[in-house]
């Protein structure tokens, strides 16, 4: 049965309003605000003393109102799918609504200090009226920013497909694999069937949208797919090794990751690995997780630095595509140690729909 790999979900060009959730996120507009903040109240302070006393007493206001706005938004946010609201055309009211939510959120805050007798001679320069006002420009100037950002990524996505396809749909690729079932077509016609299968699959994901959600499950799945195909044509010495640490299979059926995260590391792995070796080589495949982040790493031998430098360009593309969808959160790392060349791959464990 063929594959169905990548999930309908909503690209990150359709919905605009910012992944809150997100530590990136939180983090800029908390540094943001915070900064702006600190140079209003320097700004009318009769003294540097005096000025930094009444940023500790505003700080109050602006963490909450901030804090509490970025979790708003993150419920939005996470509603979109189930309101109708991540849809291209109504985008607009996604924008509305980032003014709207800290504007609402802030005139509560202010609203209900001001209502406390000893907080109130602490705020004569923060009426309601500018807070909702200062508030609402914040929220239209985040949402433009992490808008911006996101459609800066954009191109970086579709040149990486395309360099995807030029570097995963290689002629020898496919030539060595229909090759290779060609010869197994009158020994073994039903492994012959099921590589076709195998391969049609691969090239149907490969042909998708990098921007698609899919689930860790699958991802694994295409991953050992490919390795069926990549294991007729190189036979004993490609090893794999697979080892998970607290991850089941209720996890990995909800875990959603990008389309296309895995499979080119261990292509990566097979190619610059396994190919130049003569012998039984091993790949090892480590997946864990730890609280609310999964771990995978993906450890092949080290045949020098053309390694390296043919190992670059798929490695950056993956990079580029954790940094829209996970900011921070998602990190991909490498290192030579002991002959081995070893990429570690971090991202958030995310719960998608079953």
């Amino acid at each position: 049965m063929p594959l169905s790999h990548a999930r309908t979900a909503p690209r990150p060009t359709d919905i605009v309003i910012p992944d809150c959730c997100n530590l990136g996120v939180v983090l800029r507009t908390l540094i943001g605000v915070n900064a702006a903040a600190f140079g209003w109240v320097m700004l009318h302070a009769i003294h540097w003393r005096a000025g930094m006393l009444e940023f500790a007493e505003v700080s109050i206001v602006v963490e909450l109102s901030c804090l509490w706005s970025l979790f708003a938004m993150c419920l939005l946010r996470r509603s979109l799918p189930a309101i109708g609201m991540h849809r291209a055309d109504v985008l607009w009211a996604q924008r509305l609504a980032c003014v709207i939510a800290p504007a609402v959120v802030t005139a509560i805050v202010v609203y209900l200090f001001t209502t406390v007798d000893w907080l109130i001679s602490s705020f004569v320069r923060m009426t309601l009226g500018k807070s909702i006002m200062l508030a609402a420009l914040f929220g239209a100037l985040f949402q433009h920013y992490f808008e911006l950002r996101t459609r800066a990524f954009s191109p970086a996505l579709v040149e990486a497909r395309l360099q995807a396809l030029q570097a995963r749909i290689r002629p020898h690729f496919l030539f060595n694999s229909l090759n290779a079932v060609l010869s197994l077509i009158r020994t073994e016609p039903q492994r012959a069937e099921t590589t076709l299968e195998d391969l049609a699959d691969l090239f149907r994901v490969l042909m998708s949208d990098p921007r698609s959600m899919t689930t860790l499950e699958q991802e694994i799945r295409l991953c050992e797919q490919y390795l069926s195909i990549e294991q007729i044509r190189l036979g004993e010495r490609l090893q794999v090794t697979w080892a998970s640490e607290n991850l089941d299979s209720q996890v990995m059926r909800k875990s959603q990751i990008p389309v296309l995260l895995l499979q080119p590391l261990l292509e990566n792995a097979v190619h610059y690995g396994v190919e130049p070796a003569s012998g039984p080589t091993q790949v090892q495949i480590h997946m864990s997780r730890s609280l609310d982040r999964i771990e995978i790493v993906v450890i092949n031998p080290y045949h020098g630095e053309v390694s390296v430098a043919g190992n670059h360009m798929a490695l950056e593309n993956i990079r580029e595509r954790l940094a829209l969808l996970y900011d921070v959160e998602g990190q991909l790392t490498t290192r030579i140690a002991r002959g081995f060349f070893e990429v570690k791959l971090r991202f958030p464990y995310v719960k998608g729909a079953q």
